[in-house]
């Protein structure tokens, strides 16, 4: 059955709240910016079934967006594909050998990037080679798709995910169980301001790094809570969602063999969910490996939200998009929408 169309919802306003120039970090947003990012996504989510009639199916219209992925992606690059060309933006596509910093140094990149383009998308190892492109082009908006220490255009569609579950976020329980990595230490932020607990699980030796404890730690309202454990059970006791990813992350491939064996029982199974709050969700960021973080039947069940948060990516970032493509900078050329 083919869903009706919703009815047109009230423009967007003409002037969104100022953010920073990029989005490197879940720290660039406050926690007031934050919930409006998750505002906005869920009106844009809406209406996408308007499709050309959406309020914001121009609002990038002459606008330029570059994607750089050093890594490989199907999620993150299809969705903010599919994002800027939804939002009447054009997308150009950049050879990772060419534009970092082989051929050039990475500030001379960005310097030429900024006199063509917008804003650019990049997936990198390095949370450094970001910040050295934001830093080098002051007019280039600069997203950070996935780098070795954060993933936060994934967790404002985890955050966005937990919203449509549950309707208000505060007061929940969190508990992510495998590697201390990118996304753990992303998710830290946003729960700390969200007014989210967040139970990290982890063996010994592969906790979230003291940076990100601290950086949590000072972003937390509402009595928001980050506890660090080893025992997974612990960690799980009670949890309304259950969230894990891969033991290894790309780049430490060689460590497969060692990770496999090192994180063997922290599996999120049948057995460990039940020991969530009645009614727990499960996440994934995705790829999954089933069998070794997940078992097939935990990753396929009803408890599995884990499509929402793929299909939630492509709403996250269109109202990122908009909310940094309209700042005082790209004021003269953004369409009111």
């Amino acid at each position: 059955m083919t869903p009706s169309r919703p009815a047109p919802t009230p423009a967007l306003p003409e002037r969104l709240p100022t953010v920073r120039k990029d989005f490197l970090s879940l720290a660039d947003f406050d926690a007031v910016t934050l919930e409006h990012c998750l505002e906005l996504a869920a009106q844009i989510k809406v209406d996408r079934l308007l499709g050309h009639e959406a309020p914001t199916a121009h609002a990038l219209a002459g606008r330029h967006v570059a994607m750089l992925f050093e890594k490989p992606s199907l999620r993150t690059r299809t969705t903010f594909e599919v994002a800027v060309r939804e939002l009447g933006g054009n997308v150009v596509g950049l050879q990772p050998d060419v534009a970092l910093g082989s051929r050039e140094p990475v500030a001379d990149v960005a310097r030429n990037l900024e006199r063509w383009v917008d804003a650019v998308v990049i997936r990198t190892f390095s949370q450094q080679l970001l910040v050295d492109f934001a830093t080098a082009a002051p007019r280039l908006h600069v997203i950070n798709a996935l780098s070795d220490e954060e993933h936060p255009c994934q967790i404002v569609a985890d955050c966005l995910t937990m919203r449509e579950r549950w309707g208000t976020l505060r007061g929940r329980t969190l508990a992510f169980v495998g590697d201390g990595n990118n996304v753990a230490s992303s998710l830290a932020q946003a729960c700390a301001m969200l007014g989210v607990n967040l139970h990290v699980a982890s063996p010994e030796g592969y906790h979230l790094p003291g940076p990100a404890v601290q950086r949590a730690t000072s972003l937390a309202r509402h009595g928001a809570r980050l506890r660090l454990f080893t025992d997974p059970v612990d960690a799980v006791a009670g949890a309304d969602a259950v969230y894990t990813d891969t033991w290894t992350s790309m780049g430490q491939e060689a460590e497969a063999e060692t990770r496999r064996r090192v994180f063997a029982l922290y599996q999120v199974n049948e057995e460990l969910m039940s020991q969530a709050k009645p009614g727990a969700i499960f996440m994934h960021c995705l790829p999954a490996h089933k069998g070794e973080e997940v078992t097939a039947e935990v990753f396929e069940s009803s408890a599995s939200v884990v499509f929402d948060e793929a299909e939630n990516r492509l709403h996250c970032q269109k109202a990122i998009l908009l909310m940094l493509l309209n700042g005082p900078a790209a004021e003269p050329s953004l369409p009111r929408v």
